[in-house]
């Protein structure tokens, strides 16, 4: 959905919750400026998606969001356990915001293993809703409650609303011609209406949507649309719910445009398809289903009418085997996957590197080792970006910081490597690819102009005064090679993994002439011509927050709480991760401390010790969740203060 906003300002991640109340007629209305609501259940339940759904409604309403979906590994976990337990937070505001929030305002339990998993992120005083009629002596032993949580007293800190959700559904559904396991699996739909009735959130769409998706079954289409109707009445007649709650749009968040709700993948897909229009070149994805990769696989499978071909292979070296051969074709060329792909993709990625072919590898973090945490976020795969491969094989590496940022990393990546003729890394990860923002649609006249020249016929002159074409003869403000399509009359070339002659490209086992080519192709990846890097520096600090990929939203967070809070203290945000913008070494020189925060155990701070010889403090999680931001603005609060 898409949704228009008037104007541009700049507020912070974090407000005081607001007091005010207007009658509306036998219930108040409380203003807030914003809300933190998490959806937990069991994953048959549906929470991911009752979570897009009132994602959609609050975007097409035109408040400032940020989510987290979170979610088990398995395919379908053993019902009502801790380990399959599915979970979706949604921060909305009428302001500027950065992150899904630290703790959520809002619990939605749907069975004991929900409120089990999810209560220690709950603050006191926040509202939690539960589904009563899963509160079974069974159900909760299976998580390990001896007693009732709801009798128990455990709760007592809390706003606890107690609804019998599943009963409920039934009941609005009796009319229908459902058996009850049926009409059961409608109590999301329930739960949402309650929630939307709640937060004042429109309902057209939603209803629209359940029409849509079930419109070969109209009855089932007609239940969903019942049940949550049922839901929205149910908080309008409750006696337990006696405050509904505003939370205005945020028309002051955004600059002019029309803006819809995005995930990470869904932005990098639009990227990928506005870059092949743009360089005018027809997309080849070759691609081996992988969490959380697969759903760019899924979305460019629906845009056959853009020129784009999706290929899914039966692993994943023949998945980048067929995108790099694609590449030799003249195609725009993307293989995408995870860390274990990459791993298995090694030695093509280095075939392409020797090649000098234009190539996108776009890597969706997860964490590892192994197979490791399917679902769960890492951004661990930096040094095997960097130099996961035999030989000197350099590759330029970008990462994306938002969700909605994904679509203009993509057009970058596509830059890169259709301007240099190299494989080009793309750095996201599940937190991106899964979370979602509102994103500002481009006007396509401000898209860059990505068309590239093909080689048109020879370019060399040998000493015999004949006319020959060099595959390897470069550009020398570039260092590329002519990008040569096969079947083009005269260019003909060899092509394969042996080292390259300089010029001529034939098979060379000459020691000199190796030195010579790795140098060179070391130099064009050095030569790449990138945005020097921009810091956030109002006070003059001592010491700068240096980050890269998708920690921007929780550090930008907790620099905005610090910087309230009296605290000096500078920001800077790589892109760009090689190579490095030209001015980062002058930066980090301006600096007394550099802290590092990363998902990982401190690659990019190796890196920055490394090559820069400065004394870069790591901060490190590696739990498959997102950065806190509360636990950063505690970090670099004792990092100001040490």
């Amino acid at each position: 959905m898409t949704s228009q906003v008037s104007s541009p300002a700049e507020q912070a991640d974090e407000a005081v919750v607001g007091e005010q109340r207007k009658p509306a007629g036998e219930k108040d209305v409380r203003r807030l400026d914003r809300v933190i609501i998490r959806f937990a259940g069991d994953s048959g339940d549906g929470m991911q998606l009752t979570g897009d759904r009132f994602t959609s409604e609050t975007a097409s309403f035109g408040n400032d969001l940020s989510t987290l979906p979170n979610f088990p590994a398995e395919i379908r976990a053993p019902a009502g356990t801790l380990p399959g337990v599915s979970s979706f937070q949604l921060h909305f505001a009428d302001h500027d915001i950065l992150t899904p929030g630290d703790a959520p305002n809002v619990l939605v339990a749907m069975n004991p293993a929900a409120l089990k998993a999810n209560i220690a992120d709950v603050p006191r005083g926040a509202e939690i809703i539960v589904n009563t009629d899963e509160f079974t002596k069974r159900a909760m032993q299976k998580v390990g409650y001896e007693a009732s949580p709801l009798e128990d007293g455990s709760l007592d800190g809390y706003s606890l609303h107690e609804v019998p959700l599943t009963t409920l559904t039934v009941e609005a559904l009796k009319e229908f011609d459902l058996t009850r396991k049926e009409a059961e699996r409608s109590k999301n739909m329930f739960a949402l209406g309650l929630l939307s009735w709640m937060y004042h959130r429109p309902t057209e769409g939603t209803e629209k949507f359940l029409t849509a998706k079930f419109a070969k079954k109209p009855d089932i289409a007609a239940a969903n649309i019942a049940a949550f109707r049922a839901g929205w009445n149910f908080g309008e007649t409750t006696e337990d719910f006696a405050v509904s709650y505003e939370v205005a749009p945020a028309a002051k968040a955004f600059p002019v445009g029309t803006y819809r709700n995005i995930s990470g993948n869904l932005a990098l897909s639009y990227g990928l398809v506005a870059a092949s229009r743009q360089a005018d070149l027809p997309l080849f994805l070759g691609s081996y289903p992988i969490t959380p990769a697969s759903d760019i696989l899924h979305e460019l499978s629906k845009h056959k009418n853009f020129g784009v071909r999706t290929f899914q292979a039966e692993d994943e070296i023949a998945g980048i085997g067929a995108a790099l051969g694609a590449a030799f074709g003249g195609s725009l060329a993307v293989t995408t996957t995870s860390g274990p792909g990459v791993a298995l993709k090694s030695e093509t990625i280095g075939l392409a590197v020797s090649l000098e072919l234009p190539l996108l590898v776009i890597d969706i973090q997860r964490g590892g080792p192994s197979t490791g945490l399917p679902t769960k976020t890492e951004q661990a795969d930096l040094l095997q970006a960097m130099f996961g491969r035999n030989g000197e094989a350099p590759v330029p590496i970008i990462a994306p910081q938002t969700p909605a940022d994904c679509f203009d990393a993509a057009l970058e990546a596509a830059r890169i490597a259709l301007t240099y003729r190299t494989p080009v890394m793309l750095l996201s990860d599940g937190y991106l690819a899964n979370g979602s923002e509102p994103w500002r649609i481009p006007d396509i006249d401000d898209l860059p102009d990505l068309r590239v020249q093909f080689a048109q016929g020879p370019n060399h002159t040998l000493e015999d005064g004949s006319d020959v074409f060099w595959p390897y003869k470069r550009d020398p403000q570039t260092l590329a090679r002519p990008w040569a399509i096969p079947g083009t009359p005269g260019l003909e070339h060899r092509i394969g993994g042996i080292e390259k002659q300089d010029g001529s490209g034939n098979i060379s086992y000459d020691p000199a002439n190796h030195d010579f080519m790795v140098r060179t192709r070391q130099a064009k990846i050095d030569g790449i011509d990138v945005p020097e890097l921009e810091v956030d520096d109002p006070d003059g600090a001592r010491t700068l927050v240096l980050g890269w990929g998708s920690t921007y939203g929780p550090i930008t967070a907790a620099v905005r709480r610090l910087r309230r809070a009296g605290e000096a203290i500078a920001q800077a945000h790589l892109r760009h991760l090689n190579p490095f913008p030209r001015n980062l070494g002058a930066v980090l020189e301006r600096y007394e401390k550099v802290v590092v925060p990363e998902m990982n155990l401190g690659q990019l701070a190796t890196l920055i010790r490394a090559k820069y010889l400065v004394d870069a403090h790591s901060y490190n999680q590696v739990n498959g969740m997102p950065f806190k931001a509360e636990q950063l603005a505690t970090a670099l609060k004792e990092a100001l203060d040490g």
